[in-house]
């Protein structure tokens, strides 16, 4: 009898162990399965490039390119040309159709099939719409759609009616009078330069390359700071704007992302002016005297830089996202170019770096996110903006804003390529 309790006590515990065993093993399957499900259900693939997660990033916050910026309703707009750029290099790099169709799906949206395009006003003489045409510039030559070559032809037809200063530089909107802001070189001039090397020849062709050189002459004479080698974000030609100087017409502080636009400007207009053309040579200057002067005002510790460029140790600013991938590009696009010195691919490194260390951040899904993006800063307007300090360390700050997420794809493909 003893010996069967026995057999029977181990039986017991042997069933025990065994069933433990089954437990443990259909319970390890199940997580491996659980997991192998989470990696195929992320919306962004982690073994892509930064280029590739973002853009896919962004295409899944705005399934519609034409909503881009948080937007309820489809809209004309520079953001969404600033992001579609990066989408079209990206697309030249990966060849996903998903990248091509979401661009041409922007334009089939916007233009009417008369060539109109969808919100977008001439009368408003408006040189951020500008920007998007540069979407129409890639595509037309692809699909041949004849009204993609109208809605480009009234684009351009901006350009010899926009309102301009005694000296010839373009207002940057009808209604800021007498007024360059930096953000214009930017939204116009890469536009300009394109269409000119696209559709214009002769006289015509070099009377628009003279014209274009002419607004960063304008741009470097009355916007730039001799002391600090920084472009103040506008210049009043009037004088007669609150925010304006009364002796040289700028506005007070140094902007992060106004002085990244000028940045990008430069360097992506130097890839349509002819390489005979006399002005290649002073952008480049002015790109030289611009890299030196940004370099100054990175910060040492993280690499990024701030939203009042000059002032990092004032309270109140912070380390900005837009105008840090702005900087991050130009000086990496300008060094591979040959228009800078080699040792500014190091300021561009630290600058990325940067970015990804402090600024990046991944969901479970994969979705990527890019934080401390300035969501928007002008001058004048109504409620008037005064260019202070005060008013650019105030103005909303939020992640995942397009000025800022279209400048690090465009900056993550010089690294990744």
């Amino acid at each position: 009898m003893k010996i069967l309790k026995n057999r029977l006590h181990y039986c017991f515990i042997f069933l025990f162990v065994a069933g433990t065993f089954i437990s443990c093993k259909e319970i390890g399957d199940k997580q491996k399965e659980e997991m192998a499900s989470a990696d195929q259900e992320k919306i962004v693939p982690e073994d892509l490039k930064w280029s590739e997660r973002m853009l896919l990033s962004e295409m899944h916050r705005f399934p519609e390119a034409s909503k881009l910026d948080f937007r309820d309703a489809p809209k004309w707009s520079y953001t969404n040309g600033l992001v579609l750029k990066a989408a079209k290099e990206v697309y030249q790099e990966a060849g996903d159709e998903r990248y091509y169709q979401y661009i041409y799906d922007y334009a089939d949206t916007m233009v009417t099939d008369e060539g109109d395009i969808r919100t977008y006003k001439l009368s408003d003489q408006n040189l951020d719409m500008l920007n998007s045409g540069n979407v129409l510039l890639y595509l037309y030559p692809k699909t041949k759609e004849e009204r993609f070559l109208k809605a480009l032809k009234l684009l351009r037809s901006q350009i010899d009616t926009q309102p301009r200063t005694k000296e010839g530089g373009f207002w940057h909107k009808k209604r800021y009078t007498q007024q360059m802001w930096l953000d214009g070189l930017y939204m116009a001039h890469p536009f300009y330069a394109h269409y000119t090397q696209m559709f214009s020849e002769g006289e015509e062709a070099e009377n628009a390359y003279d014209d274009i050189v002419h607004q960063f002459d304008l741009i470097q004479q009355f916007a730039y700071d001799e002391e600090t080698g920084l472009l103040y974000h506008g210049w009043d030609s009037s004088k007669q704007q609150k925010w304006a100087d009364k002796e040289t017409g700028t506005s007070p502080n140094f902007w992060s992302r106004a002085m990244g636009w000028y940045g990008m400007a430069m360097v992506d207009v130097l890839d349509y002016l002819p390489e005979d053309h006399k002005g290649r040579e002073k952008i480049i200057g002015y790109l030289n005297q611009f890299a030196e002067a940004v370099t100054k005002y990175q910060d040492a510790e993280s690499g990024l830089w701030y939203q009042v460029l000059d002032q990092g140790d004032r309270e109140g600013n912070y380390l900005e996202a837009s105008g840090s991938a702005m900087f991050t590009y130009t000086f990496a696009k300008g060094v591979k170019k040959g228009y800078l010195p080699e040792k500014y691919m190091e300021v561009a490194k630290k600058g990325y770096e940067g970015i990804l260390n402090n600024l990046i951040t991944v969901e479970e899904n994969g979705v990527v996110n890019l934080n401390q993006v300035c969501a928007v800063a002008g001058l004048g307007g109504d409620p008037y903006r005064d260019a202070s300090y005060e008013y650019y360390i105030n103005e909303e700050v939020r992640s995942n804003d397009p000025k800022g997420t279209g400048p690090f794809i465009l900056a993550s493909l010089q690294f990744d390529r």
